[in-house]
């Protein structure tokens, strides 16, 4: 998994900083994450849902509303109704990016204003809201004094989670107007609300009135004891992988979408991603990513092709290992391979160059269980029966054409005019 900073215009035309959390394995689709109100999207929620959402598969744009963390604009100068269109906006640009965002995750005042949002954008499969309120008003209660001193005087200077803020005449009355409930029930989406019953901020009464309001098919699942911000690692796990869980029922990518492939082999191209080399591979509905070292000019953020090639060899292995053990009824309990590859000189190669270097590839298989040492000697026989360990040692051939290709096109997988190469 990787992280990327990304920034667009926002829909007040400031800058809108936001981070891309790139999936890893079987792809679930892209997600944007509304955080809560006057957080950001370095909040521990935040942060950790869309993390957790990217190890299951979904991608999450997480981002500051404008005036909030590192997006331009001030705060003062934002209402509910600007959070809105700031989510309508990051969607837009995620589908100009070729990423049409198909889940909509909101956090508190986050989730009320995806709520509303929701019904702005096309491509979107499905909702969810955390801890919501099921009015945008509620949140009013936390300015004190302020509200009325805003009210009477057209601003006011109040503090939230310690830091001060300069709430307006015009904020208030944006909070006042909201039409939630009206928004959740026109929905025509699966809902999930995830709330804790005893949020010591937004009260479950708020997920009950919003779950009478939406219509089939909704869910709600509790939170247990969780905060309101979800301060626990358990919290945001559990809440991450109910989600994922969910959501695939609803928003599984289309065959012929552009982040699946489903040619035969697999797919391996540029990501445009925080360094020069970093590529994605496409295999059955999964992705993973594949970069050099730092050392080399990469940006890290994966296997190097050779790690990959040595991977493949110890997968095999291990698998094939694990296939013969089950069959003969032998007790192995655990199969772990190591694999080191290294270009080095023949042992009979006296004055070789550069160009003389042959691939090893150095395999250490432990195991573990009840095994004497014939069944260990013949085990590490059977290694070397592996399919990618026979490729490997046998040659191979490498069938080759090239194409010109413009990135509106559909990923085909059909070669053209390929040409055969012995290596």
């Amino acid at each position: 998994m990787y992280s990327e900073k990304v920034s667009f215009e926002g829909s007040l035309g400031q800058t809108i900083s936001g981070r891309l959390e790139h999936p890893v394995g079987r792809f679930g689709g892209w997600a944007i994450f509304a955080h809560c109100f006057t957080c950001s999207k370095q909040s521990r929620a935040a942060v950790a849902l869309s993390r957790a959402l990217a190890q299951h598969g979904i991608g999450v744009l997480r981002f500051d509303f404008t005036g909030i963390g590192e997006s331009e604009g001030e705060f003062a100068d934002t209402d509910f109704s600007s959070n809105v269109a700031d989510i309508h906006t990051a969607a837009a640009w995620m589908a100009g990016q070729g990423r049409p965002v198909s889940l909509l995750v909101g956090h508190s005042l986050g989730g009320t204003a995806s709520i509303v949002a929701a019904t702005g954008i096309e491509t979107l499969k499905a909702l969810v809201s955390i801890a919501a309120p099921s009015e945008a008003a509620h949140v009013i209660s936390q300015f004190g004094d302020g509200s009325g001193k805003a009210e009477a005087d057209g601003s006011a200077q109040v503090k939230l989670g310690g830091r001060p803020f300069t709430i307006t005449r015009e904020l208030i009355e944006d909070l006042r107007e909201a039409r939630v409930g009206q928004a959740i029930s026109s929905l025509r989406l699966p809902v999930l609300l995830l709330h804790a019953p005893g949020d010591q901020e937004v009260s479950v009464n708020h997920a009950t009135a919003l779950f009478m309001a939406a219509r089939h098919p909704k869910s709600f699942v509790s939170l247990d004891d969780a905060t309101h911000f979800l301060d626990r690692d358990t919290d945001t796990d559990f809440a991450a992988s109910v989600i994922a869980g969910w959501a695939e029922r609803y928003v599984t990518p289309e065959d012929d979408n552009d982040d699946t492939y489903s040619g035969e082999g697999v797919l391996v191209r540029e990501t445009q991603g925080p360094g020069p080399y970093q590529n994605e591979v496409l295999s059955r509905g999964f992705r993973q990513i594949i970069d050099e070292p730092r050392k080399l000019g990469g940006s890290d953020t994966g296997p190097d092709p050779y790690s990959m090639l040595s991977a493949a060899l110890g997968g095999c292995t291990s698998i094939t290992l694990r296939m013969y053990a089950d069959r003969k009824g032998w007790p192995v309990d655990h199969i772990g391979v190591a694999v080191a590859h290294k270009r080095e000189h023949a042992e009979d190669c006296t004055d070789c160059g550069e160009a003389d270097k042959i691939d090893t590839f150095t395999r250490t298989v432990s195991i573990e269980g009840d095994v004497d040492e014939d069944q260990l000697a013949r085990l590490l026989e059977i290694a070397d029966k592996c399919p990618v360990h026979r490729t490997l040692e046998s040659g191979s051939r490498v069938r080759s054409s090239i194409e010109r290709k413009s990135r509106a096109n559909k990923v085909s997988g059909k070669p053209k005019n390929s040409s055969l190469t012995d290596v």
